[in-house]
């Protein structure tokens, strides 16, 4: 039986796992989405969002409970500055997992993990100026 068995242990022992949640969540907040396994991001969840709680919350003392735990103080301040006031009217569930499909070298199952309102912005390659662009675009139309 499974009685008072926690999740997400992650084959590691606890300070390991404690150092990968740290580096993983110090991660997520500085870039707002990260590609991981399937089973790192739905460990990372609960506790990057403790740390979005603690930042709406914006007291002295919640700053230096994520100090404790986040490993860089840049993002320590865009956590308070930037994403704490950015879901202060949301209630909860700061965050998205998108299943990727398996990983090609160990067929691992791959997530991308977000905070919500950082969805996916199509990347467009633009060679040279608009006059340039605009000349090759007439060149092409000539042939």
């Amino acid at each position: 039986m499974r009685h008072l068995v926690k999740r997400h242990r992650l084959g590691r022992d606890s300070a390991q796992r404690k150092a990968l949640m740290r580096s993983l969540v110090t991660s997520f907040l500085e870039k707002e989405r990260i590609k991981t396994t399937k089973a790192k991001a739905k460990a990372l969840r609960p506790v990057a969002e403790k740390m979005i709680t603690l930042a709406k919350k914006g007291t002295l003392h919640s700053r230096r409970k994520v100090l404790s735990f986040v490993y860089k103080k840049d993002v320590v301040k865009k956590l308070f500055e930037d994403i704490g006031p950015r879901f202060s009217e949301r209630p909860g569930g700061y965050t998205r997992i998108i299943k990727l499909g398996p990983r090609a070298g160990d067929g691992a199952e791959m997530a991308l993990i977000e905070l919500i309102g950082t969805e996916l912005e199509k990347k467009t390659k633009k060679k040279g100026t608009p006059e340039q662009r605009a000349k090759a675009a007439a060149a092409r139309t000539r042939k």
